[in-house]
């Protein structure tokens, strides 16, 4: 009887030396092609032609600057900042949270204050950006306002995932749209030569794969399709 065979012998393929360049050239060539539309991808604009501006109000004066250009040139007929608490590290006086600074700096810029709405989030460790999108969405039920389209200022390479988060948080009745500002911190052409915009794109590449994968709701916090009210949950504010 034959015994049975633990190992058998095969023949294996093995690039060359120009096989191996071959393949490093390919991958390089990828490596660049993604590095090239990644910041593009991210920083996505989009709008669908709403009515309603909503201004991420965590954002710097230059983006904002960009808002009020927004609001004037694409014909907007109303402006609503969002953002959580300011916490300072000085008992200074000062706007109490991001979408009441924002919301300041706006009328400051010219837009009339009669157009100009509030919709400040509570404290939350995470998950801030879907936290002032169901602010938004609270304060279009307090206010008797039909939200029926949107569409969101966000900073640069923040775009994309803020444009999901809002969708997600005012479900799919609501078209949401997005405009993302310029990166001025760094040459979006060439992110990878800066450190802020190194961070800026892995870190939101990071959180928009974490969002499409992993992503849930804090407990006690609904969506737009459950409903119901949910318990009170400088830059970092951008989550």
């Amino acid at each position: 009887m034959k015994r049975p065979a633990l190992l058998r012998r095969r023949e294996l393929w093995v690039p060359t030396v120009w096989g191996w360049l071959l393949l490093f050239a390919l991958a390089g060539a990828a490596s660049y092609l993604v590095a090239r539309n990644l910041h593009g991808f991210l920083a996505t604009s989009e709008p669908v032609g709403a009515r309603m501006l909503v201004v991420e109000g965590w954002m710097g004066p230059e983006e904002l600057d960009e808002a009020v250009r927004a609001f004037r040139s694409r014909g907007y007929e109303r402006v609503v900042t969002t953002g959580g608490p300011i916490h300072r590290w000085t008992s200074e006086p000062g706007a109490a949270t991001f979408a009441d600074q924002a919301a300041e700096y706006l009328v400051q810029k010219g837009i009339p204050a009669a157009v100009v709405a509030r919709a400040p989030a509570p404290i939350a460790p995470q998950d801030r950006t879907y936290q002032a999108a169901l602010a938004l969405r609270e304060w279009a039920q307090r206010s008797g306002t039909r939200l029926e389209a949107i569409d969101v200022v966000s900073e640069a390479t923040h775009a994309r995932r803020s444009r999901l988060l809002y969708r997600l948080a005012l479900g799919p009745e609501v078209k949401v749209g997005v405009l993302a500002t310029r990166a001025y911190d760094y040459d979006a052409d060439a992110w990878w030569r800066s450190s802020v915009g190194t961070k800026n794109v892995i870190e939101e590449t990071i959180g928009l794969i974490w969002f499409s994968c992993c992503f849930r709701p804090s407990p006690g916090v609904p969506t737009a399709q459950t409903g119901g009210s949910r318990t009170p949950a400088a830059r970092s504010a951008r989550a």
